[in-house]
């Protein structure tokens, strides 16, 4: 594994992790965590893919996150990243990555031979995390961010209480957790800072692979109808017995609805 350098539009120095050989995959991580999130799946598609894995700057560890956050900026770190890479190429992105992919595309339509978004967040009929974001944020700022990251679960993910509540049961999964807070919140306040609606989108004919799982959360799966609605070249692909973290609860499942669709848009 090799590391990649980019320089963003603004001089920030941007990392990527850079395995395997073959047609390129671009993955942007979920927030949360780092790009080692996606590790399960990945190691499951370098012997036949160039998987290159952007660090998104607000998660890198220590970073200097500057308020507000933007998915413009995570756009367009994307797409420098992009430019070092060998076309064609498919985007993979999960969770608020798959919203920052999504951006990325519509920034540089050229750039990217298909989509595969697993769940984006996109504030399509209402906020992602209205109310609640303000709420996590005023524990953030207070000094808690163990109860910020509970209310970003708990009310805007909206994963089940006693799941949250598991999560958090242990000393070094509560660290774990919060030592993403900052970054999480950011995160979350930058997506809903793209205003409700998605027209925008109407017009991007990448083809697009859109990945559910039959146990998210309810709000969830109506943002991808809508995004599936929306989107002119666009299929929905749901994994059975998942929730929106299949990458650690089923990678090998994952990893083959990526080569899947890889296959079909980099005419493997």
């Amino acid at each position: 594994m090799t590391e990649l350098l980019a320089s963003a539009d603004d001089g920030h120095r941007i990392t990527a992790l850079d395995d395997g050989s073959g047609p390129t995959l671009l993955v942007v991580h979920p927030g949360g965590g780092d790009a080692t999130a996606w590790d399960g799946v990945t190691s499951r598609l370098v012997d036949d893919f160039r998987v290159v894995r952007i660090r998104r700057r607000i998660y890198v560890p220590g970073a200097d996150i500057a308020l507000p956050h933007s998915m413009a900026v995570e756009a367009a770190d994307i797409v420098a990243v992009a430019k070092l890479l060998k076309p064609p190429m498919l985007l993979v992105g999960h969770s608020s990555g798959a919203v920052a992919a999504l951006e990325a595309a519509l920034l540089d339509r050229s750039a990217f031979a298909g989509l595969f978004l697993y769940e984006p967040p996109m504030p399509t009929r209402e906020l992602v995390a209205g109310t609640a974001g303000s709420r996590a944020r005023a524990a953030l700022d207070g000094g808690d961010p163990v109860e910020a990251m509970r209310i970003h679960l708990r009310d805007i993910v909206r994963m089940p209480a006693p799941v949250v509540d598991a999560l958090f049961a242990e000393p070094h999964l509560r660290a774990e957790r919060s030592a993403y807070a900052a970054a999480q919140i950011a995160d979350t306040e930058a997506i809903d800072a793209l205003g409700v609606g998605i027209d925008r989108f109407a017009t991007l004919d990448t083809p697009t692979t859109l990945i559910e799982g039959d146990l998210s959360p309810a709000h969830l799966r109506e943002r991808l109808a809508d995004l599936a609605a929306t989107l002119p070249n666009a299929r929905v692909v749901t994994l059975t017995g998942q929730g929106h973290v299949a990458h650690l609860t089923a990678p090998e499942t994952l990893a083959g609805a990526v080569r899947d669709t890889a296959a079909q848009v980099l005419h493997r």
